[in-house]
């Protein structure tokens, strides 16, 4: 490790605050996410989860893609059709739809987790392959910031004032979201030993008492036959 020389200043760590602002820069200065594409067979399925918070907003559109440029969207062949439902972490249904060519769906959270949206082709023969866009946000990114700007009009850098905010806003919620989870991982984690501690006690008192019952058994086997 090199010496710091006399006389030459203190290396300065960030605060913690300017580390997340500058998060929240980087964050919201970033190119904004392109929709997903996906192959799917006919007959099979395709899911595609996100983690999304309570009263969180979640957003998405999907469409199928035409499998030759020549194709018109509205001409596309029965067989490139796709269903999809979308389920929350305790198996509630938020959005459904079925063979069709695009949709879309919104919601607000009600429950904290893993979302599902699965994705299925029709079968047909012969097989065929379905590509498909799907474009999900959540969070800050799922804001319509256009309209925002339209309704309030806002010039250019009090909209990106209003988004650095919202970002940081959902950074901050993000931290003591995890920090709950963390927490309740520690709680499980104490619980599992609790019962890992129990389990090896009953182990080793079912396996004293199956020793004691074998010795038991060779005694009067051997005092029966005399040998004792």
């Amino acid at each position: 490790m090199a010496a710091r020389r006399p006389g030459s200043p203190a290396p300065r760590w960030l605060a913690p605050s300017t580390l997340l602002l500058l998060a929240a820069v980087l964050f919201a200065a970033s190119p904004s996410a392109r929709a997903l594409r996906f192959d799917l067979e006919s007959g099979h399925t395709k899911c595609i989860s996100d983690e999304i918070k309570v009263d969180s907003m979640a957003v998405g559109k999907y469409s199928v893609v035409a499998p030759d440029p020549s194709y018109p969207d509205a001409q596309l062949p029965e067989s490139h059709r796709v269903s999809l439902r979308v389920t929350s972490p305790y198996g509630n249904s938020m959005h459904y739809s079925e063979n069709v060519q695009s949709g879309h769906f919104a919601f607000t959270a009600v429950e904290a987790g893993d979302y599902l949206a699965c994705f299925w082709a029709p079968d047909h023969k012969p097989p065929v392959t379905v590509t498909f866009e799907f474009d999900w946000k959540s969070g800050v990114t799922a804001k319509d910031w256009s309209n925002v700007a339209k309704k309030g009009k806002v010039d250019m850098m009090e909209l990106e004032l209003k988004k650095l905010e919202d970002t940081i806003k959902s950074i901050h919620e993000e931290m003591f979201y995890l920090r709950e989870r963390e927490e309740e991982m520690q709680n499980i984690n104490r619980q599992t030993n609790s019962r890992m501690g129990w389990l090896s006690f009953l182990s080793l008192g079912i396996c004293l008492s199956v020793a004691g019952l074998q010795l038991w058994h060779l005694k009067t086997f051997f005092e029966r036959k005399k040998l004792l």
